[in-house]
């Protein structure tokens, strides 16, 4: 007996060997064809630009997240993604990637995003899909509170394109603007950044830039001859020497990519994820009593007031290992900034270097100071001042480019910080000078001071000369009184006792104390809570 067919199940039945026949293989050739997309992108790494690179001395955008990151943790997003552009030929060429590699991975164990600017591939120009990705990615970083490294070797905006590579670039620069404070966001320039490219690593909180291969300008060589007639080279013009020496757009002077990507490594290990999270903590070993190099502070100190030390042997002594990792190490070298560990916890330096201008304060050396003090608050790494100053720089071409208001942003920087503050008070700490290197009236939190600081409106020199300038003149041995009222002046008012009495200092310790001290008001200070009146934001004098 004949089992009934279902209704239409006949036609179907005849219909089937023909889709059947389409189906088979159907796996197979997606397979294949996620294969030959693969190799396509392969192919472009490892083409006649890829060699174009390697001969000029530079790594391609893959070979680059390679170095920077742990090996075999980059995982790359938007790989297959390709411009949408017609205009001008460009649907003829569509890439993949579309100039950028976008992705994440972790350094020293560590998650961080990071979008590298492909120039083998339409020379990295800025499009909207290249636009999308990196928004894509910088989004994802803040949505998971990790990192953001960007590495920049591009031509530009892509010109055929038209304004949608503009509108990106404002998009990236509001992104940046928003992550600010929020998770540590590092730049590298590895290659050309013109036009408005340059201001999105700006905002960022470190740009490193390599010697001889990054170049960083708003209007290019050309164009500047073209409108001034001035010829200028691209080195000239904006290189990273400049940047990092004079105009100190650039944070730190790479020799090389490795060196950069290990001075990013290095900073990375100071800072925290994100503003929610606590820097990391390494393994170190309680402060003993003195060692050699804490007494041989004692003696660091010349007994000529005008004679200058290096201040870094101080910092060498205080910190773990004697590592300190300097941001801005060309820029204003006469105030040190950089991150060190005390104890294995990260602490940001803030130091004066009398080897330098004596140490002054000038216009480059407060907005060093203020931004790299910010950028310690942002992040809960606590700020370990150490003062030898005689001042504010006096100079006129200080005063009418803008010393007041240039100079405020390393004091509202003070006053603005909530985390844990230390100041060590090594010798000059006069006038303007004493109250805004994170003197106690700022809010810093221990205030200590070595037995040979000298706390003062000004000097002996200058004291004795406007009070005593009519005793000095009606003298029968002007030279003999003069060093009467000078030795009675620095006697009186030129030692750390007179702010001692007054709390200003909380304590006078010997030199060689200064690592255990220090260590001691740190660990006190672990636990500090800070709270502002509620507010939008200040404004500080930018």
């Amino acid at each position: 007996m004949t089992a009934p067919t279902a209704p239409g199940a006949g036609a179907a039945g005849a219909g089937g060997g023909a889709g059947a026949g389409r189906e088979a293989g159907r796996t197979a050739r997606q397979l294949a064809e996620l294969a030959r997309r693969r190799a396509a992108l392969a192919a472009q790494s490892e083409g006649e630009p890829a060699r174009r690179q390697h001969e000029k001395g530079k790594l391609t955008a893959r070979e680059r997240i390679d170095a920077l990151l742990d090996p075999g943790s980059f995982v790359e997003l938007d790989a297959l993604a390709r411009h949408r552009a017609r205009h001008f030929g460009l649907d003829r060429n569509r890439p993949f990637g579309d100039g950028v590699v976008t992705g994440y991975g972790t350094v020293d164990g560590r998650r961080v995003c990071v979008f590298a600017q492909d120039f083998t591939v339409l020379g990295g120009s800025l499009g909207e899909v290249f636009g999308e990705k990196v928004v894509k990615v910088m989004d994802l970083a803040l949505r998971t509170g990790c990192p953001i490294i960007g590495i920049n070797d591009s031509g530009g905006a892509r010109i055929q394109e038209g304004v949608v590579s503009l509108a990106y670039y404002g998009e990236l620069i509001r992104r940046h603007v928003d992550a600010s404070g929020v998770i540590p966001q590092i730049s590298l320039i590895i290659g050309p950044c013109a036009g408005g490219a340059v201001y999105a690593p700006a905002i960022t909180d470190l740009v490193v830039m390599v010697d001889g291969v990054s170049h960083m300008f708003v209007t290019g060589p050309e164009v500047l001859r073209a409108v001034t007639g001035h010829s200028v080279s691209r080195e000239e013009l904006g290189g990273a020497l400049g940047h990092n020496a004079a105009s100190g757009a650039a944070h730190y002077l790479a020799q090389d990519e490795k060196d950069a990507f290990d001075y990013v490594r290095l900073v990375l290990g100071h800072l925290p994820s994100n503003n929610m999270a606590e820097p990391p903590v390494y393994p170190a070993a309680p402060v003993a009593g003195p060692t050699e190099a804490d007494l041989a502070l004692d003696s660091l100190i010349p007994d000529q007031r005008n004679r200058p030390y290096d201040m870094m042997r101080v910092l060498h002594t205080v910190l773990d290992e004697g590592e300190l990792v300097e941001v801005h190490p060309l820029f204003a070298p006469h105030m040190i900034c950089g991150f060190g560990r005390v104890e294995g916890h990260s602490v940001g330096v803030v130091a004066n270097q009398p080897m330098r201008a004596a140490g002054a304060i000038d216009i480059d050396a407060s907005e060093k100071a203020a931004r790299f003090i910010r950028l310690c608050d942002a992040f809960h790494v606590p700020i370990l001042t150490f003062v030898d100053v005689p001042g504010f720089l006096p100079a006129v071409e200080q005063e009418r480019l803008g010393i007041i208001r240039r100079g405020a942003k390393m004091i509202y920087a003070y006053c603005e910080a909530t985390v844990p503050m230390v100041t060590v008070i090594t010798r000059k700490a006069f006038g303007g000078g004493y109250g805004v290197m994170g003197s106690k009236h700022l809010g810093v939190d221990l205030n200590l001071a070595w037995p040979t600081a000298e706390i003062a409106v000004m000097g002996g020199e200058g004291a004795v000369n406007v009070l005593h300038r009519r005793a000095l003149a009606a003298a029968k041995d002007p030279a003999a009184e003069r060093e009467r009222l000078l030795a009675e002046y620095e006697e009186t008012l030129c030692t750390p006792y007179l702010a001692a009495e007054r709390g200003y200092v909380d304590a006078v310790i010997m030199p060689h104390e200064t690592r255990q001290q220090v260590a001691s008001a740190l660990r006190a200070l672990r636990d500090k809570r800070g709270e502002r009146l509620p507010r939008k934001h200040g404004n500080i004098p930018l």
